[in-house]
């Protein structure tokens, strides 16, 4: 690879990590292309990427980011998925390691704060974004409910107990 070509794949690089909200750093020894591949199919399906660049050109490419400084985790064959939602690429990774035993998560970082391989399957258990939207959307929905099924109530047994009584008048007559 020529210097231009090199310093072409760090500024893309570079501008794809800087927009990103979480990115997972994994070891891929030993892993099939048919493995990686379903990894990107995964990752891309649900709005993230998977890049595999040289080590030195990753570290120079998120040297110039406002993430935190992961570099010590280069170490060997290194998958990079990451993803403007921060919950994508360490639920997907997560998922993949546990399917895959030659895919060991080592690290990630997460805006300025750098993850161990423990704190990204941590995060990869808590629910997205859009998880806690609809939770939070039926808790407030839900209170609404019983409100109105309380206001209803009372008219609901008056109702009742008047067809009950006009029941009985047509019966006595």
């Amino acid at each position: 690879m020529e210097r231009a070509e090199k310093r072409e794949l760090v500024a893309s690089l570079q501008s794809a990590l800087s927009g990103a909200g979480s990115i997972v750093l994994a070891q891929n020894t030993g892993l099939t292309v048919a493995n990686l591949e379903s990894l990107r199919r995964e990752v891309k399906g649900a709005g993230g990427y998977v890049k595999i660049a040289k080590n030195r050109l990753a570290k120079l490419a998120l040297k110039d980011t406002d993430h935190a400084d992961i570099s010590d985790l280069f170490i060997g064959p290194i998958v990079i998925a990451y993803a403007e939602d921060p919950m994508t690429a360490p639920k997907i990774a997560a998922k993949f390691a546990d399917k895959n035993a030659k895919y060991v998560v080592l690290g990630g970082v997460m805006g300025k704060t750098a993850l161990d391989a423990n704190n990204v399957k941590a995060l990869a258990t808590m629910p997205s974004l859009n998880e806690l939207r609809a939770t939070l959307a039926g808790m407030l929905k839900q209170p609404a409910t019983r409100i109105a099924s309380v206001v209803v109530a009372p008219a609901g047994g008056i109702a009742r107990v008047l067809a009950a009584h006009a029941e009985q008048s047509n019966k006595a007559a």
